[in-house]
């Protein structure tokens, strides 16, 4: 990456003089003057302090410590480089500079040392093609009898509890967890007999130099990374024409998130001892008391009483972290249990929304179509059809 050539950035290597008295202090040092051209590709050692100015062409200076780490500057001014300190000069996006080198002693070529090749950003982490983006309700007790296939494959655990087997080896995923499968590595997953886990699947491409601190862990996710995957899950429902490059990018930072929060001990320690911790606490148990009373009668109030805040407590962490209302969230929860509800096909409309603790049987239905554009007679089509 190149960066902007001022002193706080500069002071490793050496000072930009104020522009209007850069001049003058060459002039008035008894110094050597020289010129450095596109054709001279090197790398050189400041014998003395040596001064930089670009005299025709953008160029890029490059300065290292132990001419093997070099960090990268636009040379759009005067710069001064101290003594010991190694330089080299490239073009930047064009093919011809000329730079003027003035020192009391002119640098000198270090034969063994090579020059960087490339000055932008490089990438540790990149998702290249993504394959399917599935959002799974399960019925209780389900098994997943097990594939492999070349491709990274995600799986997060929305609700409920699932268990993950990899290679014979098995992990109990639970709400807010989630796991990586490397390539071609044989994967199977199913449900306790009394547990109907909803959760995603996302299979893509990676390239990264570092898929090992990925694959076969588990993490629980924070909530920055919880965040991204609702933009994510928005932009699968919403797919329009530029979702798939908003998705793949969306879930690079949600990859690259999990990373920093779980390889950083430091970060781990500085958010288990300020009020991040406590925020994720509170959410994490409204969350579960919702899914465990979620065929009783919820309020904003009753949620905030049993987590010990206060409602607008409550409602200002749920749109800080989640960007949704508390109650809202108890509604979509609803509704996704009532889905779960119609599968089973034990209870006619009325039933169900008796039981969920709507109105009339009209407020559910029509909360439905709202939410998923069908009503539930036609999702109690489409699932009772196979």
């Amino acid at each position: 990456m190149i960066r902007h050539l001022n002193q706080l950035n500069f002071k490793d290597f050496g000072t930009v003089p104020p522009e209007r008295n850069t001049n003058a202090a060459v002039a008035a040092a008894n110094i050597q003057t020289a010129a450095v051209s596109s054709g001279q590709a090197s790398v050189y050692q400041a014998l003395s302090e040596t001064y930089l100015f670009c005299d025709k062409g953008m160029t890029v200076l490059s300065v290292s410590l132990d001419h093997k780490h070099f960090q990268h500057y636009y040379l759009d001014k005067g710069v001064c480089i101290r003594e010991g300190v190694y330089f080299s000069l490239a073009p930047f996006k064009q093919n011809i500079f000329d730079v003027s080198v003035s020192a009391a002693v002119l640098p000198k070529q270090t034969e063994n040392a090579q020059p960087p090749q490339d000055f932008r950003f490089s990438s540790l982490m990149r998702v290249t093609e993504l394959y399917t983006f599935f959002y799974h309700e399960k019925e209780r007790g389900f098994i997943f009898s097990g594939e492999s296939h070349p491709m990274l494959e995600l799986t997060y655990v929305d609700q409920g509890t699932l268990h993950s087997v990899v290679d014979g080896q098995e992990t109990v995923l639970e709400q807010g967890e989630l796991m990586i499968y490397g390539p071609n590595q044989w994967h199977m997953q199913y449900a306790d007999v009394d547990v109907a886990p909803r959760y995603v699947t996302v299979s893509f491409d990676l390239e990264t130099t570092e898929l090992d601190l990925l694959i076969n862990r588990k993490f629980k996710i924070p909530q920055r990374a919880a965040f991204l995957l609702q933009q994510l899950l928005h932009e699968q429902d919403r797919m329009d024409k530029y979702s798939s490059d908003l998705i793949n990018s969306l879930l690079t930072q949600f990859l690259i998130t999990l990373l920093r929060s779980s390889d950083n001990p430091d970060e781990t320690r500085l958010k288990a001892s300020n009020s991040v911790h406590s925020e994720n606490e509170i959410i994490r148990r409204a969350q579960q008391y919702v899914s465990a009373h979620i065929r009783e009668k919820l309020s904003v109030p009753t949620v905030a009483r049993m987590v010990d805040v206060s409602p607008s407590y409550l409602t200002a962490l749920f749109h800080k972290n989640l960007q949704i209302s508390p109650g809202e969230y108890i509604r979509r929860i609803k509704l996704q249990e009532s889905k779960q509800m119609i599968r089973e096909n034990s209870m006619n409309f009325s039933e169900i929304a008796a039981a969920l603790q709507y109105s009339t049987v009209h407020h559910f239905s029509r909360q439905f179509k709202d939410k998923f554009g069908i009503t539930p007679t036609e999702y109690a089509k489409s699932v009772r059809s196979f």
